[in-house]
């Protein structure tokens, strides 16, 4: 005659081990994910390391934010600038404005950057070899004290060189700066080097 009990206890014992296993399951699955997480974190930082080493850092360059704001209404700018050839700058409900004073000495550079949107930039003294990242000739345009110009931003990477011998003093309005909260928007987005000049 067959024991109920043993029937039970059997099921239990089964269910026991299954249990065992399923955890077993589970701490291994932890240790495989755990190593996975560390090793997508070891490839994020030495991306990021990467990414670092290519940009390049302004040199010889100070400067001071004299204001920041956002528009009280909603505020749709355009700029179109029918300079060497013709180019249309919008941007729809900006951001931040910022307003900053920029001091380049003899020698010195802006690093290669972008911004998120279009930048009024009036040359105060000295002189500006402004580079576009995406000139295959790397020829400069130069800005001399007087002379104002604007930048598209949206991506448009560039730098600006101080070759001449005295120090270059411009001031520089920035669009559509993301606002933040708590911490602001940056105005300025390094980049790497595009390699279309031989600096």
């Amino acid at each position: 005659m067959n024991n109920p009990n043993s029937n039970h206890r059997s099921t239990l014992l089964r269910s026991a081990a299954f249990w065992r296993v399923l955890c077993a399951a589970k701490k291994i699955a932890a240790v495989v994910k755990g190593r996975q997480l560390a090793l997508a974190a070891i490839v994020a930082a030495f991306s990021a390391v990467a990414v670092a080493a290519a940009l390049t850092p302004p040199s010889l360059v100070s400067g001071v934010i004299f204001a920041r704001a956002s528009f009280a209404d909603q505020t749709d700018i355009k700029f179109k600038i029918k300079g060497q050839g013709q180019e249309v700058i919008n941007v729809n409900n900006a951001g931040d404005t910022v307003m900053q004073k920029i001091v380049i000495l003899p020698g010195g550079h802006t690093g290669w950057h972008s911004h998120p949107g279009p930048v009024v930039v009036l040359v105060a003294s000295g002189e500006m070899s402004f580079y576009d990242g995406e000139d295959p000739t790397c020829t400069a345009r130069t800005y001399s004290a007087g002379k104002a110009f604007v930048d598209s931003g949206q991506g448009h990477v560039h730098i600006a060189r101080n070759e001449g011998s005295v120090p270059l003093e411009f001031y520089a309005t920035y669009f559509d700066v993301t606002p933040g909260v708590p911490a602001p928007g940056a105005f300025r987005i390094d980049a790497p080097n595009p390699g279309n000049c031989g600096f």
